[in-house]
């Protein structure tokens, strides 16, 4: 895989290096109201039931890997190659860091898996500002790249304006609410996963007090934040949710002292979805000796003692999905959704905390999650903040 650093070869795709600098807004605590509203009625949803992808990546490397597709010694696709024997190039786009054990490296797991199972010639770009969005696509573009991948929902309207220009390209972002004739949005249930995180955090919590972070306020992370309060509400309805807005997807400082706020205001459960900024929520907790939960991936490992759990994101599935219209030709332009019951969002195990979590509450987590993958419960998707 080559990560771009700076490119001394005509043609090739310039690095975009900066470090996420978005200016971090104040951080406010507020109780949010209770309302539901749904989602919009353009997304499609698909019927792509294959198994989620979970494998856990090391830290981002550096350098070239094989550039051409795996061939078996008979000269055959290997199992799960393109059928058309094309080597195709795809590149991903990230507002953070590849190696980041969240968001990011759920979505730079999902191109290591295009490389390996299907041959791709695969490259990446991270810690993108909104400022370089748009060129870092228009570079790959037009070095020939067949798919380029934007993973969250700010690269929705660069995609598009970009797109126009490179009809032969095929651009794809996660979480966007955008599509064209070569632009395709795929959205993770994401509200499903903090529902169940909600619930889990108001059953562990003794003060009747939790909190829940995020980074910067947008459609597919106010609907997590909205869905946490509305689990943590099923199992407590007099539960108090505190909830701030850091105003970074990559400060940890930021995301730490908002949990702190939040710890020192009674809180004893921290959730976030926060992607880096949520890693200093979960220091904080774990210092302050509180239980957390996890966003995107099992981030377990990240504080064992405290964290209960993890919602996760199967992003290499969701990714893979969206590469097999491309490489069958039955691409199209169009939101699509992906939940529970597709594979796209699981829980993580409650690891060495199983013992800390009452039975009662084990039960009621699984029949819900049971009930969202059977369609017999339907977390509502409320995409408006409420506070």
């Amino acid at each position: 895989m080559r990560k771009h650093e700076k490119s001394k070869e005509k043609g090739r795709v310039r690095i975009m290096k900066n470090r996420m600098r978005l200016a971090a807004a104040a951080l406010a605590l507020s109780m949010a109201g209770f309302g539901l509203t749904g989602c919009s009625g353009q997304a499609k949803e698909t019927e792509a039931k294959t198994e989620a992808a979970d494998k856990q990546a090391g830290s981002a490397q550096t350098g070239d890997t094989q550039e051409k597709g795996d061939q078996a010694d008979d000269g055959q696709a290997k199992e799960g190659q393109t059928a058309d024997g094309k080597t195709y190039k795809v590149a991903l786009c990230l507002s953070g860091a590849a190696n980041d054990m969240g968001w990011c490296q759920s979505a730079y797991d999902g191109l290591k898996l295009l490389e390996a199972d299907y041959g791709c010639e695969v490259t990446y770009t991270e810690n993108l500002t909104p400022d370089d969005i748009e060129a870092a696509f228009a570079d790959y573009a037009a070095s020939g790249y067949d798919v380029v991948i934007g993973h969250g929902y700010e690269f929705g309207d660069p995609a598009v304006d970009v797109a126009e220009q490179y009809p032969d390209t095929k651009f794809i972002v996660t979480e966007g609410e955008v599509s064209a004739d070569n632009v395709a949005s795929y959205v993770s249930k994401c509200e499903e996963g903090g529902y169940i995180m909600g619930m889990l955090a108001a059953g562990m919590s003794e003060s009747g007090k939790v909190g829940f972070i995020g980074p910067i306020q947008g459609a597919s992370l106010v609907k997590i934040m909205n869905g946490f309060e509305d689990g943590a509400k099923e199992v407590n309805p007099d539960i108090q949710v505190q909830t701030a807005w850091t105003g970074s997807f990559t400060d940890t400082a930021l995301g730490k002292e908002a949990a702190q706020a939040m710890i020192d205001n009674g809180a004893d459960v921290i959730g976030h979805c926060a992607n880096e900024s949520g890693t200093g929520a979960i220091n904080a907790a774990k210092e302050a000796k509180v239980y957390a939960t996890g966003d995107s991936y099992d981030q377990n490992d990240l504080a064992p003692d405290t964290i209960l759990s993890s919602s996760v994101y199967h992003i290499p599935h969701v990714i893979e999905v969206a590469f097999k219209t491309v490489a069958d030709g039955t691409f199209e332009g169009g939101i699509y959704q992906l939940g529970m019951a597709d594979g796209a969002v699981s829980v993580a195990p409650y690891h060495n905390l199983d013992s800390a979590v009452p039975d009662e509450l084990k039960q009621k987590i699984s029949d819900k999650i049971a009930a969202i993958e059977s369609g017999e419960f339907e977390v509502p998707c409320d995409t408006k903040p409420r506070a």
